[in-house]
């Protein structure tokens, strides 16, 4: 692919993007845990903090997991495989969430990452999110109380996806996407070795 094909994003825009959309995230109440897929999901997880959080308002914790995507799972070593293609490398610590948090049992919970791409790794999220949470629920004999997903990326590539995201398990949540592009290689800031030099790339597209 030619660098002329990607499509360059500056830290500026994913500022707005991040600012645009903490209003309809907001829409369905405000997130009780956001939990960022790594490693694209960390920064804009960070930005959206500070739009969906209201002054006085109590923090809003972010947590992390890791997932990867595998074709051939062989020398893998520490990592764990989950399925065909995704692989969960770091995941919640529900037991200190308890400790601290009282469970993610009806919550809002709000799942953030960088790309809709393929929606592999966001359909793995919600699914594997939701079974713990219910598991959970079941075990501590909360059933009544309903946990509600909702999901945002910076971009949604325009393209066939291999899965869906299930309405049901999201329970009144919400899909957002920042903004719906081609399918193209989005080269985002934090990858680039340049910045100066991305930026006037991003710049030149109209993505600052």
């Amino acid at each position: 692919m030619s660098e002329d094909e990607k499509i360059y994003v500056s830290y500026n825009n994913i500022h707005k993007l991040c600012q645009n959309a903490a209003t309809e995230i907001r829409s369905v109440g405000k997130p009780d845990i956001i939990i960022a897929i790594g490693g694209g999901g960390f920064i804009p997880a960070r930005i959206l903090r500070s739009f969906i959080k209201y002054p006085g308002e109590t923090n809003i914790p972010i947590q992390a997991i890791g997932l990867s995507l595998y074709e051939n799972m062989g020398g893998i070593g520490q990592v764990e495989k989950i399925g065909k293609e995704v692989v969960r490398t770091q995941w919640l610590d529900f037991g200190a969430l308890e400790q601290h948090f009282d469970s993610l049992i009806g919550k809002n919970i709000l799942i953030v990452d960088e790309v809709d791409d393929t929606r592999t790794t966001l359909h793995y999220a919600l699914n594997e999110l939701h079974k713990d949470v219910e598991e959970l629920a079941v075990k501590l004999g909360r059933t009544n109380e309903h946990t509600k997903f909702s999901i945002f990326v910076l971009h949604n590539k325009d393209k066939p996806k291999k899965a869906d995201i299930s309405r049901e398990m999201m329970n009144g949540g919400v899909y957002i996407a920042a903004k719906t592009v081609p399918d193209a290689w989005i080269a985002y800031p934090w990858e680039a070795i340049d910045i100066d030099e991305h930026s006037v790339k991003a710049i030149a597209q109209g993505n600052n």
